[in-house]
């Protein structure tokens, strides 16, 4: 799941470093996709917020992991990349791949344009968090230089992009710009304007059920 949906399971939380926990190993991965840290692993720190992120992390992965392993998901991630194969001929993306990522983006604007969640609020998470305490959990989960992660998160922060996703004709922009992280040029500009399409025929097609997940993950994590 990305952000907003990992947000979504905790969006009453008043621990603002769970919250950031609840997102980091995506943050992580967006600003360097070799960091391998397993904060999972680690004993309880002597910081109790430096445990509250350590608790986030952990939650990160099993809400991934009942998401990963749901019918809902690979049901509609199948798809998606059925939908979008035509779409991207002759592309490097692999339809797989792409059928995954649409469905994570598809299910964060749900979020938002029906109102389950607040993107301000999860900004306010992440601004209010001593990032001295963020760099204490990074170097005892052995990472060794946070300066990378550091420049990647104060630029997610000031520039606050997750707003975007509240405009469903942004989900194929968004795709293109998670692909050129592996990828240089991923699609044309009329494989962009296809995708849009596709998508927004899926995402109206999810809207009435898609809560379904979410209810279905709530109840396992309860």
């Amino acid at each position: 799941m990305n952000f907003l949906s990992h947000f979504y399971f905790d969006r009453h939380s008043t621990d603002s470093y769970h919250i950031i926990g609840t997102v980091l190993p995506d943050l992580l991965k967006n600003a360097d996709k070799t960091i391998s840290i397993h904060p999972e692993k680690l004993i309880n720190h002597d910081n109790e917020q430096v445990n509250s992120i350590i608790r986030g992390w952990k939650k990160h992965l099993e809400v991934d992991k009942y998401f990963h392993s749901s019918a809902f998901f690979t049901e509609h991630s199948h798809q998606l990349k059925l939908a979008l194969k035509p779409a991207i001929e002759g592309s490097p993306v692999k339809p797989f791949f792409l059928g995954h990522i649409a469905l994570e983006l598809i299910l964060d604007n749900l979020l938002i344009t029906t109102k389950k969640i607040s993107v301000d609020e999860f900004y306010a998470h992440l601004g209010i968090a001593d990032q001295e305490v963020i760099h204490t959990f990074l170097t005892y989960s052995a990472l060794t230089s946070t300066d990378v992660f550091f420049k990647f998160f104060n630029n997610f922060k000031t520039h606050k992009y997750l707003h975007t996703y509240a405009e469903a004709e942004q989900i194929a922009y968004a795709l293109k710009r998670i692909c050129m992280r592996i990828w240089k040029d991923p699609f044309t500009a009329l494989q962009e304007e296809n995708m849009t399409e596709i998508l927004l025929k899926y995402r109206t097609c999810l809207l009435p059920n898609y809560m379904m997940i979410y209810n279905e993950i709530g109840a396992q994590l309860a």
